[in-house]
């Protein structure tokens, strides 16, 4: 009696190719559902950068000045290059939160410009309805 052995056969099953494709699938959502929210993430970061830029600038300018801006072109392009566009509406307006009329006279010294009409600009908002994905309202940050 002679034994012929078969050469065994060298390759995957079909429950290896399963368990595969199934971790593949499985890391494939995982990266759409970062890859989502990604280029939001960014918009809100750049609005959060921006704020805090120009509320420095309108700071610098009191500290230089002792009023508050009139307007955000004041602050270009000594305290800014330029004013940036909201990246959520992609619009160059801001919400301008006036300064309020709290200084007792003696605080501020007067200025001899009388070209400024009322207390300037004292903060910046962005104008975009919704929230960030934290739940923030834009018109909050």
């Amino acid at each position: 009696m002679v034994k012929t052995s078969r050469p065994r056969q060298s390759g995957f099953t079909l429950i290896e190719l399963i368990v595969v494709v199934t971790i593949i699938g499985i890391l494939a959502s995982v990266a759409i559902a970062n890859v989502k929210y990604a280029q939001r993430k960014a918009r809100e970061a750049a609005l959060k950068h921006d704020l805090f830029e120009m509320r420095k600038a309108i700071d610098d300018f009191y500290a230089d000045n002792q009023r508050y801006p009139a307007d955000l072109n004041e602050l270009v392009p000594k305290y800014l290059r330029k004013i940036p566009r909201d990246p959520i509406t992609d619009s160059e307006e801001w919400e301008q939160v006036p300064a309020t009329d709290t200084a007792l006279p003696g605080d501020v010294p007067e200025t001899e410009d009388t070209s400024l009409s009322g207390p300037g600009i004292m903060d910046v908002r962005s104008r975009a309805e919704g929230t960030t994905l934290d739940g923030t309202p834009y018109n909050q940050l």
